[in-house]
């Protein structure tokens, strides 16, 4: 029903940046909020951004605030999350995700996911 594309993954250098987008398709109207996610190799998926579609009110998780910034085209489905300042421990496959109905925390409770985009930051 929402259907949603990454973009915009590579490899950078430590110091470097990057800047991921996700456009959403099908039923984006129901959309209530919008996120990132990032798995490394061997680790659990983990929270990294997220905003709310109407308000376009903002939450990060502590090791990337001040570094990357969340936003959203509502016009054209798409959020985006500029990455700045990336360091090796960024690298991870970054995914993101789309809520539908109303999310108590926006750290988890995602309706549809993405496909992936691939960030690689070497040292």
């Amino acid at each position: 029903q929402v259907q949603l594309v990454e973009s915009g993954g590579g490899l950078v250098q430590a110091g470097g940046s990057l800047r991921l987008s996700c456009a959403a398709s099908g039923r984006t109207f129901s959309i209530y909020a919008m996120g990132w996610f990032r798995q490394a190799p061997g680790k659990e998926r983990e929270f990294v951004a997220a905003i709310s579609w109407s308000g376009g009110n903002t939450y990060y998780k502590e090791s990337v605030n001040g570094r990357f910034t969340i936003s959203r085209d509502n016009a054209k489905n798409t959020v985006y999350l500029q990455m700045n300042s990336l360091k090796p421990e960024d690298t991870a496959v970054y995914y993101c995700a789309a809520a539908i109905s109303n999310l108590r925390v926006v750290t988890s409770g995602y309706d549809y996911w993405g496909q992936g985009t691939q960030v690689t930051v070497s040292s």
